[in-house]
């Protein structure tokens, strides 16, 4: 396994320019990684700085609360797929979800799969640092039904990060039919590799250069 084609080369700060952007499209080429990670706004940038590459666009969507109303969330999403975006990674609804409103968080994945559907894949962020075990059970199980085809841990904004232990529980939850992306303090090659020998086969990470870096001096089949 090549572990620089699990990341997704991420760079999402508020006070990034586009010089940044395009230094990460410029580390993604160089070293293999699946994807850029941008918000929607420089989704038209990175389509053109990765033309003619294998490197796919990512785009967060309602991020990174999640708050947005369905209507927003669906439009966001369509319009970074034609701007390029090749994967939409969605924060999920996280009040609703904690208020017990499971119809309404469907429905809110279901409409961004729709939104999408053919052009893009579909990762939900839970943002697992402020839920319960059981809520990160029914959050799988939910973005399952919604159509989604990953289940992904963390912003990276909130409070926490992704952990050994909710990657296995997201991953035991969703089985075979959806991957796992692990998000939010991947920062070295040990925790990129502990998360995925948990069950993540996408990683989320700003620091992917010294995660590739790490590996190769690694003995590891990774």
């Amino acid at each position: 396994m090549n572990i620089a084609k699990t990341i997704d080369h991420t760079i999402l700060k508020p006070n990034i320019t586009e010089a940044d952007v395009i230094k990460v499209c410029d580390e993604a080429k160089a070293n293999g990684f699946f994807s850029v990670c941008v918000n929607p706004y420089f989704v038209p940038l990175v389509a053109k700085a990765l033309e003619g590459t294998d490197v796919k666009v990512t785009s967060v969507i309602g991020f990174p609360l999640g708050a947005n109303t369905t209507e927003i969330k669906a439009l966001e999403a369509a319009k970074a797929v034609s701007d390029g975006a090749n994967e939409i990674d969605m924060v999920i609804n996280v009040s609703a979800l904690k208020d017990g409103k499971y119809d309404y968080v469907e429905s809110d994945i279901h409409a961004v799969v729709e939104a999408i559907k053919g052009k893009a894949i579909l990762k939900v962020i839970l943002e697992t640092c402020l839920l319960s075990k059981e809520e990160i059970v029914k959050a799988c199980e939910i973005s399952k039904a919604a159509g989604a085809q990953f289940v992904k841990t963390s912003t990276g904004f909130s409070t926490g990060g992704a952990t050994e232990e909710d990657v296995a529980l997201m991953k035991k939850t969703v089985g075979a039919a959806l991957e796992v992306k692990a998000s939010g303090a991947v920062r070295d090659y040990e925790t990129a590799l502990k998360m995925i020998e948990a069950g993540a086969t996408r990683i989320g990470a700003s620091s992917s250069v010294d995660i590739v870096n790490q590996s190769t001096t690694s003995n590891s089949d990774y």
